[in-house]
């Protein structure tokens, strides 16, 4: 399918890696000129050599933090006039929430909802100026079924998804849409906590509290980064136009719900 994005400009936050990198790689297979983020140079370097590689596409580097205020204005200048972002950060690692003081609950809203939210305001007037807009955001599963130990990334995650339902709204009539990925057990370093837990917990080999994991899938099996980046460009195609507001859970069925 042709998704109408050939010639689009994407921002992709937190995209040298993982599922990031998937989305990356996908807008530039549909055509779009893409501008890739991360805080390893290094990491960063190799990943736009293997999508330039593999697609041909124009893709530009900014090694730099999201979070901070010089990290959106160099994604910004790389890129002043979005056709698409997708917003990504990581999350705060596994921690009881006793554990957490004020200024580590404070990072981690600062990471997963001020940070996305700062620039969807940087972009969308833009988008809405030129009738052309997909705004795609990275949470996570444990918005709709808590994940103990991720207290702080759920709460910030479904802080950002409330804050923004409303301005979906708000700008749909200009072709601008945002809509929300919920991944669920996906095959990416971002797991390794988990595995590592379940592996302590259980008194298990890392193999085996991953195949574990995988027994809680009714897939039964982890999801992909390329998978995960192909649904997120559907989302930024010009067919999805009439979606917005939504949240599409990308996770083998793990949730339990009708709705």
């Amino acid at each position: 399918m042709d998704l109408g994005l050939s010639g689009k400009k994407a921002i992709t936050c937190a995209s040298s890696r993982g599922l990031g990198k998937g989305c990356a790689m996908a807008l530039a297979e549909a055509g779009c000129e893409v501008v890739i983020n991360g805080r390893d140079a290094s990491v960063l370097a190799a990943t736009a050599d293997e999508i330039r590689t593999q697609t041909g596409a124009s893709i530009v580097e900014v090694a730099a933090d999201v979070s901070s205020n010089d990290g959106q204005a160099a994604l910004l200048e790389a890129c002043p006039e979005p056709d698409i972002l997708v917003n990504n950060n990581g999350g705060p690692p596994f921690r009881d929430f006793r554990e957490l003081d004020r200024a580590a609950l404070l990072e981690g809203v600062t990471q997963n909802m001020i940070t996305p939210i700062e620039l969807v305001q940087q972009v969308i007037d833009g988008m809405c100026a030129r009738g052309f807009g997909r705004i795609v955001n990275i949470t996570s599963t444990s918005v709709y079924m808590p994940i103990p130990g991720l207290d702080l990334s759920s709460g910030a995650r479904a802080g950002l998804t409330s804050f923004l339902a409303g301005v979906a709204r708000s700008v749909a009539d200009r072709n601008v849409t945002i809509n929300t990925l919920l991944p669920g057990k996906m095959d990416t370093d971002r797991l390794a906590p988990a595995v590592d837990k379940a592996a302590s917990e259980f008194n298990l080999s890392r193999e085996e509290a991953k195949a574990k994991l995988v027994e809680t899938v009714p897939a039964r099996r982890m999801g992909t980064a390329t998978e995960f980046g192909q649904a997120c460009a559907f989302l930024c195609s010009a067919q999805a136009g009439y979606i917005t507001g939504q949240n599409l859970l990308v996770d083998g069925g793990l949730v339990p719900s009708a709705f």
